[in-house]
């Protein structure tokens, strides 16, 4: 189920399932109480309920209740935090995120990458390929420390079918450094499902908030 930002009848339906909830735990332990003070009228005189039988029926019962009382407190905060978090999240509406990817995203002629490079590097080098493979542009970011490292490419005069992508080669004394290629994009809606937020962005498919690498 997807949970947007809450309005005021969205708390008020939840006030009332908690209270509802609330009045359910009541009404069990009101029912026992009924049960114990009926078995206690109607006991054997000649053998009488044992006192410490009687206070683990009263602590079983307590501690089911607090239990339940517990659960019902968690969804609801669970249910809140959803709602805070879409709201917060919507100020992400807008911004470039960086994501990890080696598609690049077109917008205005220009399109935007980085790199993250596990340790420096002496070389580092961007091919911008075709969605066949072929290499279109090629440019050097030279020697790099380890982290993120962005590029710009103009993507003015392409004009193929779908969306470039990008190739990284890093070196350090001729010997390959790992990297992870990152794309940027734009984020145009923020969604809640299940707990989880989700960005949407301009071009791409959705991607959870926890898989941005890098708030621009």
């Amino acid at each position: 189920m997807v949970t947007s930002v809450t309005s005021s009848t969205d708390t008020s339906s939840l006030v009332n399932s908690t209270t509802s909830k609330q009045t359910d735990v009541d009404a069990q332990q009101d029912r026992f109480l009924k049960l114990l003070v009926a078995q206690l009228n109607n006991q054997d005189p000649m053998n009488p309920m044992d006192n410490a039988q009687m206070t683990s029926q009263m602590a079983q019962i307590n501690t089911v209740s607090g239990i339940q009382q517990l659960n019902e407190t968690m969804k609801s905060m669970s249910t809140q935090f959803s709602a805070m978090q879409v709201l917060q999240g919507a100020s992400l509406v807008g911004k470039g995120v960086l994501v990890e990817s080696n598609t690049l995203t077109v917008k205005d002629g220009v399109a935007a990458g980085a790199v993250d490079l596990a340790t420096k590097a002496d070389k580092v080098t961007v091919q911008v390929l075709s969605p066949g493979g072929q290499v279109l542009d090629k440019f050097e970011l030279g020697a790099q420390d380890a982290g993120m490292h962005g590029f710009q490419w103009n993507a003015s005069t392409y004009q193929g079918p779908g969306s470039p992508t990008f190739k990284v080669t890093a070196t350090l004394k001729g010997a390959a450094v790992t990297n992870t290629a990152l794309a940027h994009d734009t984020v145009v809606a923020v969604s809640s499902s299940n707990g989880n937020m989700t960005l949407e962005l301009a071009g791409r498919n959705a991607v959870a908030y926890t898989d941005v690498k890098s708030i621009l």
